[in-house]
């Protein structure tokens, strides 16, 4: 697989002549994000050697390479999940390529079930930590030559970049929330029970996605920051029937913050 990676890579810095830092991962009904990018270069993801093809509706699958906040950037509109049918290996597969081409900041967002009962639909958590339910492990395996076999997880969100978030939140009178981000793997959203356990074990966010990404970017040495835009309600009394339309809905109405969040954050990197 290491072949693999290397070959993608390779074909990536034969066709642009970008050489970003930072890497952006845009989650269900966030690729707007995209529109914020300067665009310079941009390949669908069928084109790319050895590059996985997402399948779920609102991941557009390109591969974006522009500015954003004066700074080069690297952009996935649209990622692999999981539930698709994927192995861990290949839901992480960006990541490994992210590492081959220099990238030092990983950047995730996601739409997710808040089921902290203080949160609100549209709000836009910072993930300060994460809990992983998925039922593989990205890392299992011969251990990739990039870090080590066994990874610390102690600070898996950057913490300046967290501090880097709240006072840019202050500056610009935009709300964000704070909080844990746990990861199933889907493709049903949770029962009124699951959303009570997951809180109850320490839980504030629910979706299916960004933690193994989240770990293999961590084993590359990438600083990770992290939003969440709460999109339904896991909380009792308040859960209603959710649909993938509705979750888009949702999340396309917060991406002009986050945005603002995101551009301002990397143009102070």
């Amino acid at each position: 697989m290491l072949q693999a990676i290397q070959e993608t890579a390779a074909w990536i810095k034969s066709h642009t002549a970008l050489r970003p830092e930072t890497a952006i991962v845009l989650g269900t009904g966030l690729g707007r994000l995209a529109e914020e990018i300067e665009i310079v270069d941009a390949f669908p993801y069928n084109e790319i050697p050895h590059f996985p093809v997402s399948t779920v509706e609102g991941h557009s699958g390109r591969l974006l390479f522009g500015r954003l906040g004066g700074k080069e950037v690297m952009a996935l509109e649209g990622r692999f999940h999981y539930y698709e049918g994927y192995t861990m290996k290949e839901v992480t597969y960006p990541e490994r390529v992210m590492h081959e081409l220099g990238i030092k900041n990983f950047f995730v967002s996601n739409a997710s079930g808040g089921v902290n009962p203080d949160f609100e639909i549209g709000d836009m958590m910072l993930i300060t930590d994460h809990i992983n339910f998925l039922p593989e492990h990205p890392l299992r395996g011969k251990n990739f030559p990039y870090g080590p076999r066994f990874l610390d997880m102690s600070e898996a969100y950057d913490k300046k970049f967290l501090a880097l978030a709240r006072e840019i939140a202050k500056e610009k009178g935009i709300r964000v929330v704070e909080g844990v981000y746990l990861a199933n793997q889907g493709p049903t959203y949770e029962t009124p029970s699951e959303y009570k356990m997951y809180h109850r074990l320490g839980a504030d966010a629910v979706g299916m996605s960004t933690v193994p990404e989240v770990i293999v970017a961590r084993h590359c040495g990438m600083r990770v920051f992290g939003i969440s835009i709460i999109t339904d309600l896991g909380v009792e009394g308040k859960i209603v029937e959710v649909t993938h339309e509705e979750v888009q809905k949702a999340a396309n109405a917060v991406q002009p913050l986050m945005a603002e969040i995101f551009r301002s954050i990397i143009a102070r990197i």
